[in-house]
C-alpha cells in the first residue's frame, strides 16, 4: 500500500523545496549529537510546534530505522495498529516501511495487529517524518497507532518493542508523538504539563499515565509515551532530559486558550 500524505500543506508545506525551507529553520545545523534510545516530539502543526519538534531532531542522532508510535484520533481501525508493508509519500520523497521489524513486533505482542486503516487519515505519525527525512535521508519506517490502553497493556506492548528491537539486531530509535495540554489557559496547561514532564523526567512509566489519568492532563500521546519509556527502560535507557518546552500562545500571543508541546530526548 502507497499510504498518501493526510495534512500535508495543512500541518505543513505540501511542496519539497518550501518544507525543506521550513525544515532548515527549525533545525539547528552543528549541534554536537547525541545517542538516543527514544524521543518525544509534539505534531501539531508546524507553526506551533514545530520549534520544539525541531529543537528534539537538532539534537538526536537518528539511525536508518525508527518506530514511531502516535495516538489514535479519529478511532478508526484496529485498537493497536502496526502498518506493517508499504511506503509512506511525503514531500520529502518515500518512506519505506520497514516489513521486518514490523513483523518483528507483530510476533512478540498479543495485542499489536496488523492494520492499515488507523493510519490513512491519522496525522501524529505523520508531521514526525519530515523532521526525520531532514536528519536521516533513506530512513525506514514502522508506525504505530495506539488507542486508550491501561498500564498493563502499555507494558506488554512496551516490553515486546523491546524484544523486537533485540531480536532485529541494528540501531532502532523510538519515536512517541504527543502534544500536551489542549485549551486551557496558559497557567493552567503549564501547571498539568509541568506534572506529565516530572514523570517523564523520573522514568516513571506507570506514574506518567497515572498521573495524566489523575490530574486529567488532556495530553492525546500519553499511552505512545507511556510505551515508549517501558521499551526505553527495558533497552537499558536511565534518563530522560526536556529539550523545549512551549504552548501555542507563544506563537499566537493567546494565553486564554493554548495547546502545549515539550520534546525530550531518551538514553
Amino acid at each position: 500500500m502507497i499510504r498518501q500524505p493526510a495534512v500535508a500543506n495543512q500541518f505543513y508545506p505540501g511542496d519539497e523545496q518550501s518544507l525543506r525551507r521550513e525544515l532548515s529553520a527549525r533545525i539547528k545545523e552543528g549541534q554536537k549529537k547525541e545517542k538516543v534510545m527514544a524521543l518525544v516530539s509534539p505534531h501539531a502543526g508546524y507553526i506551533y510546534s514545530g520549534d520544539v519538534a525541531g529543537a528534539v531532531f537538532s539534537v538526536a542522532e537518528i539511525p536508518a530505522d525508527i518506530i514511531v508510535m502516535g495516538p489514535n484520533h479519529h478511532g478508526l481501525g484496529s485498537p493497536y495498529a502496526v502498518m506493517t508493508q508499504g511506503i509512506w509519500r511525503m514531500p520529502g520523497g518515500e518512506v519505506p516501511i520497514n516489513e521486518k521489524l514490523a513483523a518483528l513486533l507483530i510476533e512478540e505482542s498479543r495485542y499489536l495487529e496488523s492494520d492499515t486503516q488507523a493510519h490513512i487519515h491519522e496525522h501524529s505519525i505523520e508531521v514526525q517524518l519530515p523532521f526525520a527525512q531532514y536528519v536521516m535521508p533513506g530512513v525506514a519506517l514502522v508506525p504505530l497507532v495506539l488507542g486508550r490502553a491501561d498500564y498493563r497493556i502499555c507494558e506488554e506492548i512496551g516490553m515486546a518493542v523491546a524484544r523486537a528491537i533485540k531480536r532485529y539486531g541494528k540501531p532502532v530509535v523510538l519515536i512517541a508523538s504527543t502534544d500536551m495540554s489542549h485549551y486551557e489557559s496558559q497557567q493552567s496547561a503549564k501547571q498539568k504539563d509541568q506534572l506529565a514532564i516530572d514523570r517523564i523526567l523520573s522514568m516513571d512509566p506507570p506514574g506518567l499515565l497515572d498521573t495524566v489519568t489523575r490530574n486529567n492532563i488532556t495530553m492525546c500521546g500519553v499511552v505512545p509515551t507511556t510505551i515508549t519509556l517501558v521499551a526505553a527502560k527495558e533497552m537499558g535507557a536511565t534518563k530522560a532530559r526536556l529539550i523545549q518546552y512551549a504552548t501555542s500562545g507563544d506563537v499566537s500571543g493567546d494565553y486564554s486558550y493554548v495547546v502545549g508541546y515539550a520534546g525530550f530526548i531518551i538514553q
